[in-house]
């Protein structure tokens, strides 16, 4: 693999071949990277359902803007920032519903019935996790992002500076006040 070629299964290549026309490509790169992007959306959200249209809507447009991928640049921090501005979409439009309907609190989704092994010790954990995940969702999108990005996703805080069109130390410092936020949260 020499003269700076992709290998065959690179994501550069899968968006050659996609924009030529070859279905698979498309199924390959959703395939790599829709997980990702799932746990991206459900950190966001608070809420599979969500999550999964979300997840939808940001390959749609990634796929729909193929032709403007830089293949100079990782593949997964552009459609990650695809992903993010989906999430803040979908906050926009859970805002507006708002003000329309009385929206359902994340709470009621901790009496949900789970038959693990330990039904005590799930019913904890699961209770935990709900608020954990409530919490997360409840930061503001400048703090949630960079914290979903590299604590949950695992991104270096230079992908995620990429991602987010930030310098690394304002991802660092977004991380520790949505840190503080968080502690202060799920202390109160």
């Amino acid at each position: 693999m020499g003269g700076g070629e992709a290998p065959e299964d690179s994501d550069p290549h899968l968006v050659a071949r996609a924009l030529a026309g070859q279905q698979s490509a498309y199924a390959a790169l959703m395939a790599r990277h829709r997980e990702a992007v799932f746990r991206l959306a459900r950190h966001h959200t608070g809420d599979e359902g969500e999550a999964l249209d979300v997840t939808q809507e940001a390959f749609i447009a990634a796929f729909a803007s193929l032709a403007k991928f830089d293949a100079a640049r990782p593949f997964r921090a552009w459609l990650m920032r695809i992903a993010v501005n989906k999430c803040r979409d979908w906050a926009r439009r859970r805002a507006v519903r708002r003000l329309f309907r009385m929206a359902r609190p994340l709470e009621d989704a901790i009496g949900i019935a789970d038959h693990g092994l330990d039904p005590e010790a799930e019913a904890i954990s699961r209770r935990e996790l709900a608020r954990v995940s409530a919490a997360i969702a409840g930061l503001p999108a400048n703090l949630k992002d960079p914290l979903i990005l590299c604590r949950l996703e695992g991104m270096s805080m230079a992908e995620a500076a990429d991602v987010l069109g930030l310098t690394e130390k304002a991802v660092e410092t977004r991380i520790y006040r949505a840190r503080q936020k968080l502690s202060e949260m799920l202390e109160g």
